[in-house]
């Protein structure tokens, strides 16, 4: 069974599990900001956590933040959890990212920050979004902070400009599902020394150090992470996510879309066998993302465009976390390719809004939902 995707990591990876890797967090934050043409970068145990620590540690609480209804759930709890709102928006349903029309026209007194999602590697128009910030704060007198959520847009490009050069702060992401991994683990990335020192020192007063079980956790999670994905195992894998409740019980501990909450590690900082296997990747980045790239322009040039289906566009500077097309009848179209030996993803299938925990006063976002209930995904990382 090929599955929907697979992360790239190897005997190099698998080494950093029997070392004692000392210093591996500060030597990742400083060799991510650099690939990241960042000035500093601070390391977290998820990208939620980063997020959520990011808005307390500048005291934003009781406002509005404006963000895509078409994004992982976890990115709306970081919010709610942190104290404030989030204020949902529509995509354009060509590239699925947040409309930036709709987000202007959001903006009021209230809103404090934009969190700007590139979905599925597809960069949004940095350009517009800098003028849309911009005369925000002029017109309500105060500071609006850009946060750029890069968990799956690595070194994703706006002619020419890496997308998490735009704004304030960038998020990343490293559970095994992103285009780099560190097992877990999250990290935000700055271009003001001060504001990096501030969320640093804030980290540091609130968060523990990962202990012994969490290293040794983290280390026989990646182990089974490499037999799990191998082809002539992976369907083993999948009878036991899908007929057996132990992947699931693991998998709801830390990811519940209907529950706002984080999991029960969220203020352990990030191990240091995580930052080694990140350094690790950090060295396969640029491979990664040409492999991504050639993948789709594959899939483009050479998967059946069949009636109905939407194909997914080519974008000069995007990454391809995923290859996302719609189709009309998915649950049909994910069985057809089950038989044939390979499993397609789902990987957003709600809109936030429509979901129980948001449901209220959320607006109904109509290309959302229709993005929710008709893309599936073609691995672009095998």
């Amino acid at each position: 069974m090929l599955p929907r995707f697979k992360p790239a990591i190897n005997w190099r990876e698998l080494i950093t599990l029997f070392k004692f890797n000392r210093g591996a967090v500060e030597k990742f934050e400083k060799e991510f900001a650099k690939e990241f043409q960042a000035i500093d970068a601070v390391a977290f145990p998820y990208g939620r956590s980063a997020q959520w620590a990011f808005f307390k540690a500048l005291g934003i609480e009781n406002s509005e933040v404006i963000m895509p209804a078409y994004t992982c759930s976890v990115v709306a709890h970081a919010v709610s959890l942190s104290g404030n709102t989030p204020r949902f928006v529509d995509i354009n349903l060509q590239d699925y990212n947040m409309n930036l029309e709709e987000t202007e026209a959001a903006i009021n007194k209230n809103t404090r920050a934009i969190i700007a999602t590139h979905t599925f590697g597809y960069p949004q128009d940095l350009d517009r979004l800098e003028a849309i910030v911009k005369k925000a704060e002029l017109r309500f007198g105060k500071k609006v902070w850009l946060f750029q959520d890069c968990c799956h847009a690595f070194g994703a490009e706006w002619k020419g400009r890496m997308v998490g050069t735009s704004g304030d702060v960038a998020v990343y992401a490293f559970n095994i599902s992103k285009i780099m991994t560190s097992i877990f683990g999250g990290m935000l990335t700055f271009h003001d020394k001060s504001l990096a020192n501030k969320v640093r020192e804030w980290r540091n007063q609130h968060f523990k150090r990962a202990g012994v079980l969490k290293n040794l956790l983290r280390r026989l999670y990646l182990l089974a992470v490499y037999g799990a994905f191998h082809e002539k195992i992976y369907g083993f894998t999948l009878w036991l996510q899908e007929k057996t409740p132990l992947l699931f019980r693991l998998t709801q501990a830390y990811h519940l879309d209907q529950k706002i909450h984080f999991p029960p590690d969220y203020l352990s900082k990030m191990s240091e066998v995580e930052a080694a296997v990140g350094l690790e990747q950090l060295k396969k980045y640029p491979k990664i993302i040409e492999h991504r790239r050639k993948k789709a322009k594959w899939y483009d040039q050479n998967l059946s465009k069949r009636p109905g289906w939407v194909m997914p566009p080519l974008v000069e500077g995007a990454t391809y976390s995923h290859y996302v097309v719609r189709v009309p009848t998915r649950k049909t179209v994910v069985q057809e390719f089950r038989k044939r030996g390979v499993q397609l993803g789902e990987l957003i299938d709600y809109s936030i809004p429509d979901i129980n925990c948001y449901k209220g006063n959320s607006p109904k976002c109509r290309f959302s939902t229709v993005a929710s209930r008709q893309t599936i995904n073609f691995s672009v990382s095998g």
